[in-house]
């Protein structure tokens, strides 16, 4: 069959139906009834709708969806959502399942989509079942906004459509006109070639427009209602939309059947239409659009990227997504609006200052050339020179004045100011210094890794330019690695004859970069020269931070009072010399680590609430990450287990290039690892094993029995006791040395666990060290209980002695870490079980009661087991959950009631305080607990737990 192509004009003849008439679709209405009258016939195939946004694509599958029921044709209806592109097959399954007839097999399909390497056996089920149901009838499958189809389902949909066409099959499909990603254009270019049919929807003309208005308005327009109609240039939605502003803001009046226009001004702010898709957009797309609006007429990128602060090159992905939208349309080398209605729009639901700043900033800036990213060959603005150093110092003055708020846009000046400095050797290293951190603040960490490495390969530097550099790449690399951070700030240390304030700071750096590598006694050999240097110096910075040296070094020593005044003290100091607690990275999460460890969860977690708050708003995208996974971290020990998974994994999906490394690496492994043994997940605790394992070959003592342990835990978990003990030589080896790593081992509630493992697997002489060291510890800090409370559960259990377990449960009641009272209540009731059966099961119920409140599945069942043996049994529950929603946890449900609203991923984030990443994570493990697809479905399923049903 040869390819159908259908241009489109409108005509003023409607097609009466249910609900609001369709006007000005008559031809195209009657070529899909002769597709319709063919597929009765037995002949399917496909008709691919095409068109821009608000065109009326979805309306016009709606009526032949409608039209092919009154047939008694069975019709399948699904479409995609740009928040839903990570479930596979979603929008088809969705389609085919959900509907009044749903196509048989749906549990065993989302099985096959699901799982990797089924995607043969899954398109022949498919298409058997699909053979199977036209034993009874034709289908039709309608596919709307086939733009935002994940991969699968295209692939599914074009071999499907090539494989059935000998059958009654008629396949709908609807795509957005403009930028759609390759996987889609590469669909398209394939079912054109197997022969599809084409509409092209086109703006309607003045008829139809006319009696769109006499719909909205319930009476004839007349011409003055006409002009403002005209606005909407022939788009029906946005008709619609304009038409209903003009009768809500009472512009018009009904006189003799007859709409006029009255006097007052229309105000465009709430066209739903342009709302809905600018509140989808990501922060940077909606600036970048809300900007254009201001600007005007055809804008060209470059005088975009200067009122954003940013260059061209890194507009790339933010443009295509404003493109992507339907809002914008390129033209040459310029963006405009699709509608001068939408730019209306847009602009008036801009602040007025905001609106004069960026005109007045806008006529103020020279027209200017695309330049390369970090090496133009010529100037990026008329008027200015290479070599301008009173350009440059302006530049870099102006992005030390918004670097804390405004990272990208400082980053992008500094950019701008290295550019003007590519033929001044004398300035350029300062440059290069200050943008190190700014790339990596708006998460470029490798373009400052490789800017930073380039310059120092190239050599030819003074000995203060190279130690400038060194020193911002410590800070960069203290973030991923900390040998190569302590390689940094020796090397620039060593450097002679350089600045005692850049001296002070490259030692301190070098002090806390081997402290929290788990390295205290090198950190204590360059301490005391480290000390000198910053009181010679009297720099504020380098004080800072030694502070927070010193906090390290004493908690090592087993002083934790000493520790957290110190790091409290260096919070003060920072704050005071201007820094932001946010991006004091990683001194600042030092003191929420501090916080964790010592059971001091709340102030830990409102510490990394702020800290993620404050980095998102100011577009600090490195910093924000390390601080999720710090809350992540802080959830876990609040037995928030649900909440830490779906923030870790949030954090996960951040991952950069440069993010693999000690800090970053191991928060994120011990959380994660934590969660999967405590719900009893396999499969994240195979991923675990195999993270664990690559960090335990690390050079950093911290990530080398950080890996150890995890392996330990793991091993244990997996029921293989003689494997965790051949993994606790490196756990071991740091008790015996006193060096308690910042995230495990030993964090207090670790130790426990050691003696619990060394016990399965009958060595518990390899316990007595550490319950040895926890005691130390404890008596060395009689103010927090959680050192006490562990000491003596870890002594209960290497013991077997019931006192010491009962006092563990008493000291717990004082801290905030639910899990770790739990399992003393869970060992008491154990213990008491053998002897004294009835005591035992108040102790039992209060552990299941906390392990079911935490989600610690794995835990719950064996409580569960326990209670049975001893005569008992316990309804089961679910953690957090609501009595309809038994499913899932209190987060999840948060998340699911907000998306049936219709909310976005985007607006479910900024209302809950969440990243998009974290919402995506919760929406992910609702679908599967409900096993759905789609949120039409979930829409559908919350309506009718609402109701009773």
């Amino acid at each position: 069959m040869s390819v159908n192509r259908l241009t489109t004009w409108p005509f003023p003849e409607d097609v009466e139906g249910g609900g609001t008439p369709v006007r000005g679709r008559a031809e195209e209405l009657a070529f899909v009834e002769a597709r319709l009258d063919a597929l009765a016939r037995g002949a399917g195939g496909i008709v691919l709708v095409e068109g821009p946004a608000g065109i009326g694509r979805s309306r016009m599958l709606a009526e032949a969806s409608a039209s092919a029921k009154r047939r008694g044709m069975r019709v399948f209806q699904g479409g995609a959502d740009p928040d839903e592109q990570f479930v596979p097959l979603g929008p088809l399954l969705d389609g085919l399942f959900a509907g009044e007839e749903p196509l048989a097999g749906a549990d065993r399909l989302r099985d096959l989509a699901a799982t990797p390497g089924q995607r043969f056996w899954l398109l022949q089920e498919l298409g058997d079942r699909l053979r199977e149901a036209t034993r009874s009838g034709p289908l039709l499958i309608v596919l709307d906004d086939l733009q935002w189809c994940d991969e699968l389902t295209l692939l599914t949909f074009h071999t499907l459509a090539a494989a059935l066409a000998p059958h009654p099959i008629l396949w709908l499909v609807a795509v957005r006109h403009g930028s759609v990603p390759s996987r889609v254009r590469t669909t398209l270019d394939r079912i054109r070639q197997t022969g599809a049919h084409e509409l092209l929807l086109g703006p309607l003309g003045d008829p139809a427009v006319a009696r769109i208005a006499e719909d909205v308005l319930g009476a004839i327009p007349d011409p003055g209602v006409l002009r403002v109609a005209r606005r909407a240039e022939g788009v029906p939605q946005l008709l619609e939309d304009l038409l209903d502003a003009v009768r809500d803001e009472g512009l018009v009046t009904i006189e003799n059947g007859t709409a006029q226009l009255t006097a007052g001004s229309l105000s465009l702010t709430q066209l739903p239409s342009v709302a809905g898709r600018l509140a989808r957009l990501p922060t940077a797309a909606r600036e970048l659009v809300e900007t254009a609006a201001v600007v005007g007429g055809p804008v060209p990128v470059e005088l975009l990227a200067g009122l954003l602060g940013r260059r061209p090159a890194t507009l790339i992905a933010t443009i295509q997504e404003s493109l992507d939208s339907g809002l914008l349309v390129e033209r040459d080398d310029r963006l405009e609006f699709r509608h001068e209605l939408i730019r209306e729009a847009v602009e008036a639901g801009l602040p007025p200052a905001l609106r004069r700043t960026l005109r007045n900033h806008a006529a103020e800036l020279p027209p200017a050339r695309a330049a390369s990213p970090i090496e133009p060959c010529t100037p990026p603005a008329v008027g200015v020179r290479l070599g301008d150093r009173t350009a440059v110092e302006r530049l870099r003055a102006a992005a030390a004045d918004i670097a804390a708020t405004a990272p990208g846009a400082a980053a992008e000046l500094s950019l701008r100011a290295l550019e003007l400095t590519l033929e001044d050797p004398a300035e350029r290293p300062k440059v290069i210094a200050e943008a190190l951190p700014l790339l990596w603040q708006m998460g470029q960490p490798a373009q400052a890794h490789d800017l930073g490495a380039s310059a120092l390969a190239a050599g030819d530097l003074r000995p203060d330019d190279e130690a400038r550099i060194r020193l911002a790449m410590a800070r960069l690399a203290s973030h991923f690695d900390f040998a190569e951070a302590v390689r940094q700030a020796r090397a620039g240390a060593a450097l002679p004859g350089i600045p005692a304030a850049l001296r002070a700071r490259l030692l301190a750096l070098l002090c806390l970069g081997l402290s929290l590598a788990g390295d205290p006694e090198g950190a204590e050999q360059t301490a005391a020269e480290a000390r000198e240097a910053t009181d010679a110096a009297r720099d504020g910075i380098a004080q800072a931070t030694m502070m927070v040296v010193d906090s390290a070094l004493c908690f090592y020593r087993m002083n934790w009072n000493e520790a957290l005044h110190r790091a409290s003290r260096a919070a003060t100091l920072a704050a005071g010399l201007g820094i932001a607690p946010s991006v004091w990275i990683p001194e600042a999460l030092w003191q929420c680590l501090l916080l964790t460890v010592a059971g001091r969860t709340a102030e830990a977690l409102a510490l990394a609430e702020a800290g993620v708050h404050d980095t998102r708003h100011q577009g600090q995208a490195a910093a924000a990450r390390l601080w999720l996974m710090h809350r992540a971290r802080a959830l876990l020990d609040a037995g928030r287990l649900a909440e830490a998974r779906a923030e870790a994994e949030a954090a996960a999906d951040m991952r950069g290039a440069f993010d693999s490394g000690d800090l970053a690496e191991l928060m994120l492994l011990y959380t994660l690892t934590r969660v999967a043994i405590h719900t009893d997940d396999r499969e994240a605790a195979q991923r675990c094993a195999a993270q664990a394992r690559r960090v335990r070959g690390t050079a950093a003592p911290l990530a080398r029995s950080v890996g150890a342990w995890m392996l330990v835990l793991l091993a244990d978990s997996d029921g293989r006791p003689d494997r965790a003990l051949a993994e606790l030589d490196e756990v071991l080896a740091a008790l015996a040395e006193e060096r308690p790593a910042l995230v495990s081992p030993v964090d207090p509630m670790d130790t426990p666990a050691l003696v619990r493992i060394a016990l399965r697997a009958g060595a518990s002489e390899r316990a007595a060290p550490a319950v040895e060291v926890a005691e130390r510890r404890a008596a060395r800090n009689p103010d927090f209980t959680i050192l006490a409370a562990s000491a003596a559960h870890a002594r209960g259990l290497l013991d077997n002695d019931l006192a010491h377990l009962l006092h563990a449960v008493r000291l717990y009641e004082e801290c905030s870490r639910p899990i770790a009272r739990a399992s003393a209540l869970e060992d008491v009731g154990r213990k008491l079980a053998t002897t004294r059966r009835p005591e035992a099961v108040p102790y039992l119920d209060k552990a299941l009661v906390l392990y079911t409140q935490a989600g610690a599945e794995r835990h719950v069942a064996r409580v569960r087991r326990r209670l049975r043996a001893a005569g008992v049994r316990r309804r089961p529950s679910s953690a957090g959950s609501a009595t309809e929603w038994p499913e899932l946890t209190a987060s999840e449900l948060r998340v699911a009631r907000l998306v049936a609203q219709g909310l976005t991923n985007p607006q479910v984030a900024e209302q809950l305080s969440l990243s998009p990443h974290t919402v995506g994570s919760h929406l992910r493990r609702a679908y599967t607990k409900l096993d759905i697809a789609s949120r039409a479905e979930l829409a559908r399923l919350v309506e009718r737990r609402d109701n009773g049903e």
